[in-house]
């Protein structure tokens, strides 16, 4: 409680863009709205606090000059160990998977966003943020990996993910969104704005479509839709290969409860791996999520 409310504290600098209304506490991040509602102070922290906030910043601007609707930055700041930015709030409700129809929007803005960021640029090499200030991955392989725990490194199929990554090292590297999801697409009429970008990177386009097509499915299974009811037909033409989808549900595994990750097998690992198209992706991945669901992993 004691935490939460150092938390909930206004930080320092960020007084000026205000009044603020409540305190919205997560983990990695606290949100504030303006009292008028058209600005949001976000204030980062825990992990990486910095270089998330100026990741996300750069890449806010640089998409916006990229043809996308973005929130603009009126002023970012840091306060001891967290940092923070203040944003427009945008216009427009979140894609959803309420329906086919509702799924069928989400797939085509997203391949809308994707065609707006995944044309090949030349010099750019993978790694955290668009802006190569940091140390950079030597290869596609490295900058997926890198980003799973020791906990990961320590399971038994550790060295066989990483020689079912090996093929991407072939493809071009582009400027990732980093986290396609629903609500983070907001839809006004004709125009979508773009949210949340403190994950972009440059990497493989397949890391966008992986995001795509695991959160339909993840949202779907979450909402208590089985498998025999999702039209995995539609989430199949997200082009995702099966090596990556493999790599994103261990990413999201590694990201919750310690210890969940010891739930995937090899043979798991391996019924997503080994599909050949991206419907026949989908199928496993929606059985695969459906199982670690019924074994109480949290969303």
């Amino acid at each position: 409680m004691k935490q939460e409310r150092a938390a909930a504290r206004l930080a320092c600098g960020a007084e000026k863009y205000g009044p603020f209304g409540p305190a919205a506490v997560k983990p990695l991040s606290v949100t504030r709205r303006t009292l008028d509602g058209t600005a949001l102070l976000k204030v980062y922290r825990g992990i990486e606090p910095l270089g998330r906030r100026d990741r996300e910043v750069a890449a806010l601007g640089m998409a916006r000059r990229m043809g996308l609707r973005t929130p603009a930055v009126h002023g970012t700041g840091e306060d001891g160990e967290a940092a923070w930015a203040v944003t427009d709030i945008v216009p427009g409700a979140p894609c959803s998977v309420d329906t086919t129809r509702d799924m069928e929007i989400f797939i085509e803005l997203a391949a809308a966003v994707g065609a707006a960021l995944h044309g090949s640029v030349a010099g750019l090499v993978p790694g955290a943020g668009w802006q190569a200030t940091g140390p950079a991955s030597h290869t596609h392989r490295d900058f997926l990996l890198e980003q799973l725990s020791v906990s990961c490194r320590r399971q038994p199929w550790w060295e066989e993910l990483a020689s079912m990554l090996a093929p991407l090292d072939d493809d071009s590297t582009v400027y990732l969104h980093g986290d396609i999801k629903p609500e983070h697409l907001l839809v006004d009429g004709k125009a979508v704005h773009v949210v949340d970008w403190e994950a972009s990177a440059r990497g493989p386009a397949a890391c966008d479509h992986a995001d795509t097509m695991f959160h339909l499915v993840r949202d779907l299974a979450y909402a208590g839709v089985g498998p025999q009811r999702m039209p995995l037909d539609l989430i199949g033409q997200v082009p995702v290969a099966g090596p990556v989808i493999a790599w994103r549900v261990v990413r999201w595994l590694d990201r919750r409860r310690q210890g969940d990750i010891g739930l995937l097998t090899q043979r798991d690992l391996r019924s997503l791996a080994e599909t050949s198209t991206p419907a026949e992706a989908a199928h496993a991945l929606a059985r695969l999520i459906t199982a670690l669901r019924a074994d109480g992993v949290p969303r």
